[in-house]
């Protein structure tokens, strides 16, 4: 951290004073500094007279939010006290992770992208343009100002949540992504960066728009934009060596074309294709505990064939197969239908295509494959969206999985939740109680025929935070597909009997920070899939050297 030499994790020796101490967001304690403090950094009389603790800061912070009704304005309002009080801003995302989650993440972080011009404070991170062709690194290190990187999530902004295009906007996305990495996984704030790689966009009414802050052209694409995100890669393999990236809301072709070429050339991972199929899978397993079949014997619909259908059909393909059982038929479907192999396609759909022979055997020729015509011809036993359409799974699609199955497991993943494929009471109603249902936004509980069910909350806030802490406390310098597997399975398992009795296919969110430490924990003490296989108390103590708790420690001029 710039300004520090650290002599242990309660006590720093911090260069900066004055007002520049105040202004450094890693480093204000705002009205906790104490009268020590004051006096040794040039504080005294800069302040209000009286030190108060951390606790007191934060119920003050939590009193203000309360006070608040738009969810938009208590996003803004945290994102102003993380700008000027990080320590601050995580011991209130800690405090209350369960509540304020839906604040800096899914769903308000959505509304924040589309309206990110107007709400905009203050710089945070880094932005990649066209026009830092040559001198990306320079931008990197003028970015983070001497501190070490250890984890940065970077967007180009394209295919943000369920909403599209939202240029620079999808800052947001890579600011909330970091936010969950500290306050559910313990990574240390000074040694992340949040980039955007604003390539322009071809959203229209942003174009227009006289406020919008990005680059205002239209998307760089071809060989002009492989060679931007080169360059990328380049320079943060010679400036942040150590440092794990993760590529987020990228266009599917994009983002398949480059985890494929750069997940061998430094440590990164997709969280659309990767994270969210670790996520659907965990909660098919956990299904299982009340249904009793096995992975192998489902058969599973998935509507949306975009990175996250993709990444979800790959993770549960690799499960059905580590399982021994003959891998059963996954449908998926994109806008048009089922995807068969008997016309043009996109490359990347060709591994999710059924064989054109097996849908005729079906009996589902061209023209008769919709979602109704399938789901009655397949009789999925799970049935997943990720297509960003609200209402997809509408009463006779919903009927018609409960006609082919008891027990059958519904998942709706899209996020933001006006995109969510079902709402969870209409999936109790239609299916009269027998859908085992989680969602990809929040929910609240279900009542239905006097019994009341809690929605688990599909997230992939439950896999990535884990996982990258589990990468940065190993050193690994290759994040495999197996290690989402791993993660999804110590995901499934962190759900408690009496959590699973009440509905929930994922624990409460209240439990994030100990299911992320769970995550990790599982992933260091695996040997497969290129994981290190450390004895559990190895695991746990590299953790613990990592894991950075939001408390004040004391300041000692350097």
């Amino acid at each position: 951290m710039p300004g520090e030499d650290a002599v242990d994790r309660k006590r720093r020796r911090i260069r900066c004073s004055g007002y520049a101490l105040i202004r450094d967001p890693l480093l204000n304690k705002g009205s906790a500094f104490t009268e020590r403090e004051r006096l040794a950094f040039g504080l005294d009389g800069l302040l209000p007279h009286r030190a108060v603790s951390i606790d007191i800061q934060r119920q003050r912070v939590l009193t203000n939010l309360d006070r608040l009704q738009d969810p938009l304005e208590k996003y803004v309002a945290l994102a102003s006290l993380q700008d000027r009080n990080e320590q601050l801003y995580f011991n209130v995302l800690v405090h209350r992770i369960a509540s304020l989650l839906p604040i800096v993440y899914t769903p308000t972080v959505g509304l924040a992208t589309q309206r990110y011009s107007q709400v905009f404070q203050r710089g945070r991170g880094a932005w990649i343009t066209p026009a830092h062709r040559g001198r990306i690194a320079d931008v990197l290190r003028r970015a983070t100002a001497g501190r070490s990187i250890r984890l940065i999530v970077i967007t180009d902004n394209e295919s943000i949540l369920g909403i599209g295009d939202q240029g620079a906007g999808g800052m947001a996305i890579a600011i909330g992504k970091l936010s969950l990495y500290t306050a559910a996984a313990g990574i240390d704030p000074a040694t992340v960066l949040p980039l955007s790689l604003d390539v322009g966009t071809d959203n229209a009414a942003l174009l227009a728009d006289p406020q919008y802050l990005g680059w205002p052209e239209r998307r760089l694409r071809g060989a002009a934009y492989d060679a931007l995100v080169e360059e990328f890669v380049e320079a943060v393999s010679t400036t942040f060596p150590q440092a794990l990236v993760q590529w987020e809301d990228f266009r599917k072709d994009n983002a398949l074309r480059i985890l494929d070429r750069y997940r061998g050339r430094l440590p990164s991972f997709n969280d659309d294709i990767q994270g969210t199929g670790a996520v659907a899978l965990a909660g098919v397993l956990t299904s299982e505990r009340i249904t009793g079949r096995q992975i192998g014997t489902e058969r599973v619909l998935i509507l949306g064939a975009g990175a996250a259908g993709l990444g979800i059909t790959r993770q549960l393909r690799a499960a059905m197969q580590a399982g021994g059982d003959s891998a059963a038929t996954i449908a998926v479907l994109d806008s048009k239908g089922l995807i068969v192999d008997d016309g043009p396609m996109d490359a990347y759909k060709r591994e999710l295509a059924w064989p054109a022979a097996t849908a005729a055997a079906a009996g589902l020729v061209a023209g008769q494959r919709g979602l109704h015509e399938v789901v009655k011809r397949f009789r999925p036993t799970v049935l997943i969206g990720t297509s960003g359409q609200a209402g997809a799974f509408d009463e006779a699609v919903v009927r018609a999985v409960t006609a082919g199955c008891e027990r059958p497991v519904i998942l709706p993943l899209s996020n933001p939740t006006s995109n969510c494929e079902a709402v969870p009471a209409d999936l109790f109603h239609w299916s009269g109680g027998r859908a085992l249902v989680a969602t990809g936004s929040p929910f609240e509980d279900v009542s239905h025929e006097g019994r009341s069910y809690r929605i688990g909350q599909g997230n992939n806030a439950y896999i990535f935070p884990g996982v990258g802490l589990a990468v940065l406390a190993a050193g690994l310098v290759t994040v495999s597909d197996g290690a989402f597997f791993t993660a999804a399975r110590a995901l499934a398992h962190s759900v408690t009997d009496a959590e699973l009795e009440s509905g929930l296919l994922y624990p409460p969110m209240s439990r994030l920070r100990e299911v992320s430490r769970h995550v990790a924990r599982a992933l260091l003490v695996s040997g497969a899939h290129g994981l290190p296989g450390l004895e559990a108390d190895e695991a746990d103590q590299r953790i613990s050297q990592l894991w950075w708790e939001p408390e004040y420690g004391e300041y000692d001029p350097a």
